[in-house]
C-alpha cells in the first residue's frame, strides 16, 4: 500500500515540477523561485523513492 501511494505521489510531483514553474511562477523574473521549487521536489522524490523501494527484496519467487 505504501509503495502504491509513494509512486502516485512521485507522479504528482513530476507533473507539478513541470506545471508550477510555468503556470504559477511565470511572473517571477528571476529563476530562483523555480530552482528552489525543483530542488524541493527533487528532495521529496528521493525520499519517496526510498519509501517506495524499502519493501523490495531480492527474493523473486
Amino acid at each position: 500500500m505504501l509503495q502504491k501511494i509513494s509512486f502516485m505521489l512521485i507522479g504528482a510531483l513530476v507533473l507539478a515540477a513541470y506545471a508550477v514553474p510555468y503556470l504559477v511562477l511565470p511572473s517571477v523574473e528571476t529563476w530562483h523561485g523555480s530552482f528552489l521549487f525543483w530542488t524541493l521536489v527533487g528532495v521529496f522524490v528521493i525520499i519517496l523513492n526510498v519509501l517506495a523501494t524499502s519493501d523490495f527484496d531480492g527474493d523473486t519467487k
